[in-house]
């Protein structure tokens, strides 16, 4: 006779031990710069519309970078390239400016639209003239001047020197730029 199968002896096996639960983190410390939180959302909100305006310029003047033609082609592809280029590292310096004040940065499409003070202009049409061209980025880079100097002016009422810092950089580059490419017109 076969003997009856038997089961396995079962072995107890420890449990691991459980680890302590982790101490949660400590949230983040309120914001204190020597900035009312009032006068960070006022300066924040300027310079989200000071965001909009470079940004909307940004892409203008790329824009007429791809699509210049012309006998002015190569001095303005390469004068709008050189432009563009320093605006888009601009952007990155602005955003995180709002950052450290506390408040998010704009960085759609929608957001731009309705911050900016820059008129959107309807699409090129396959023969547009390079003094158009300039003309909307005079307009541009003086229109970003005077959203910076509202700004500033909001940034010099709170003691915000590196707004202000920031701000008289931008306002230097883009008063360089208008001069520069009014030239071209006159």
């Amino acid at each position: 006779m076969a003997k009856p199968k038997t089961k396995p002896a079962k072995t107890k096996t420890k449990a691991a031990p459980v680890a302590a639960p982790l101490a949660s983190a400590p949230s983040a410390p309120n914001i204190d710069i020597g900035i009312s939180g009032g006068e960070r959302k006022k300066i924040a909100d300027g310079l989200s519309r000071f965001l909009a305006d470079s940004y909307t310029l940004y892409l203008k003047t790329h824009n007429f970078h791809w699509n210049i033609t012309g006998a002015m082609f190569n001095s303005l592809h390469t004068m709008f390239e050189t432009q563009y280029t320093e605006q888009w590292t601009a952007l990155d310096e602005i955003a995180e400016r709002i950052r450290a004040l506390g408040f998010n940065a704009p960085g759609s499409y929608r957001e731009f639209v309705s911050l900016t003070s820059i008129p959107e202009e309807p699409g090129l049409s396959d023969s547009a003239d390079w003094r158009e061209m300039v003309r909307q980025l005079v307009v541009g880079n003086e229109a970003v001047c005077r959203t910076a100097r509202k700004v500033l002016d909001i940034a010099d009422d709170a003691d915000d020197a590196p707004t202000e810092d920031l701000l008289t950089q931008r306002l230097q580059t883009h008063e360089k730029y208008a001069w520069m490419l009014r030239s071209l017109l006159q």
